[in-house]
C-alpha cells in the first residue's frame, strides 16, 4: 500500500506535478537538520530565550529519539525496497540514514510543530506553523524519499517529544535546582543510545551480485549526530543557566547585531571547524564531537560571548 501511494505521487510528479517539485524541495530544505538548528538558535539568541530554549531542548531530544528508532527498525528506503521508486535526485542527497521514521518530519515537528503547540502564540500563527510542518512531512513522500508511515510516525513522535519537553520545562521552572540531575539523565540516555547503535547488529541483505544493499554502520551516522547535539545542548544549557543568564529583552539594534554575529559564528563553526575535526578525528568519535561543539556554541559559547561583551562594554 505504501509503495502504491509513492508510485501514484511519482507519476504525478513526473507529469503535471513537476511544477510543484521546486516548491516541495524548498519545503524539504527548511526541514533539514542544520537549517532548523540555525533558525532555533536565532530565536534563542535574539527573539525569545525561553521559547528558543524549549525548541532547542525538544529538537535535541527528537534527534536522539529519531536516531534510536532508525537503528532499531532498520527500515530500508523506498527505492531499495522497490526499484520502481525513483526519488528526486536533489532530495536524494538529504536522504541519509534508514527510512523510518522521517528525520525531516521530526525536525518539522520540533520547530514548526513545537510552535503550533504553544497556546501563548497567536492562533493564526499556530495554524500557519502547523501547516508548514505538514507540508515539510508531505514533501518527503512527494519527492520519493520516504513512505507515508515514515512521515506520520515522525510527526507524531516529534510532537509527543515537544509536548513532553514543555511539561519538563514547567517542572524545572518549579524546581530550578533539578537542572543538573536532568542533564545527567539526558546525557546518560544519549550515551546509551550511542552504545546501542555502535554495538548492535545490522541487516546484511545483498543484491543478486552479492553487493551489500545497505551498510548499517553508515546508516547509524545520524544517530551519532543526534547524540552529540543532545549532549552539547544539555551541557551548554546548565552552564548558561548557572553562569551566564543572558536576556533577549534588549533593543532591536542589539537583536540585529546578535543575529548577524551569531549566524556568522554558527557557519564558521559548521563549515570550517567541524570539517577539520572530522578530518582529524574520523569515525564515530569525530561525528559526536563535531555535533557536540556545534550545539555547545549555540547553547553556551555564543550566549557567554553576548554576556561577556555586554559586561566589557559597560565597564568602558
Amino acid at each position: 500500500m505504501d509503495i502504491d501511494i509513492l508510485l501514484l505521487l511519482q507519476h504525478f510528479r513526473e507529469g503535471v506535478g513537476a511544477v510543484f517539485t521546486d516548491f516541495f524541495l524548498k519545503m524539504s530544505y527548511i526541514g533539514e537538520m542544520t537549517v532548523v538548528l540555525a533558525i532555533v538558535a536565532e530565536i534563542y539568541w535574539c527573539v525569545n530565550k525561553d521559547f528558543g530554549n524549549y525548541l532547542l531542548m525538544g529538537w535535541s531530544g527528537n534527534r536522539v529519539v529519531n536516531g534510536l528508532l532508525k537503528v532499531t527498525a532498520c527500515a530500508y528506503r523506498p527505492w531499495i525496497r522497490d526499484a520502481r521508486i525513483i526519488p528526486d535526485s536533489e532530495a536524494l542527497t538529504t536522504a541519509t540514514g534508514y527510512s523510518f521514521p522521517s528525520g525531516h518530519s521530526m525536525n518539522a515537528a520540533s520547530l514548526y510543530g513545537g510552535g503550533a503547540l504553544r497556546k501563548e502564540l497567536p492562533r493564526v500563527l499556530r495554524v500557519v506553523l502547523g501547516l508548514i510542518a505538514a507540508l515539510i512531512a508531505f514533501s518527503r513522500i512527494f519527492l520519493g524519499v520516504h513512505t507515508p508511515q515514515d512521515i506520520l510516525v515522525g510527526l507524531a513522535a516529534g510532537l509527543l517529544v515537544m509536548w513532553l519537553t514543555g511539561k519538563l520545562l514547567k517542572w524545572i521552572e518549579a524546581h530550578p535546582e533539578k537542572d543538573i540531575p536532568v542533564m545527567c539523565v539526558g546525557i546518560g540516555i544519549a550515551v546509551a543510545v550511542a552504545v546501542f547503535a555502535a554495538l548492535k547488529s545490522y541487516p546484511e541483505d545483498r543484491d543478486a551480485a552479492g553487493k551489500l544493499l545497505v551498510d548499517g554502520t553508515k546508516m547509524a551516522g545520524d544517530t551519532f549526530k543526534g547524540v552529540g547535539w543532545a549532549i552539547g545542548y544539555l551541557a551548554g544549557w546548565v552552564l548558561e543557566r548557572r553562569f551566564v543568564g543572558f536576556s533577549t529583552d534588549v533593543p532591536v539594534v542589539t537583536r540585529v547585531t546578535r543575529f548577524v554575529t551569531g549566524l556568522l559564528g554558527f557557519y564558521a563553526v559548521s563549515l570550517i571547524l567541524l570539517p577539520l575535526i572530522k578530518r582529524w578525528i574520523p569515525g564515530v568519535t569525530g561525528t559526536i564531537l563535531s555535533c557536540f561543539l556545534q550545539m555547545f556554541y549555540v547553547s553556551f559559547l555564543f550566549p557567554w560571548c553576548i554576556k561577556h561583551f555586554k559586561v566589557q562594554t559597560q565597564g568602558v
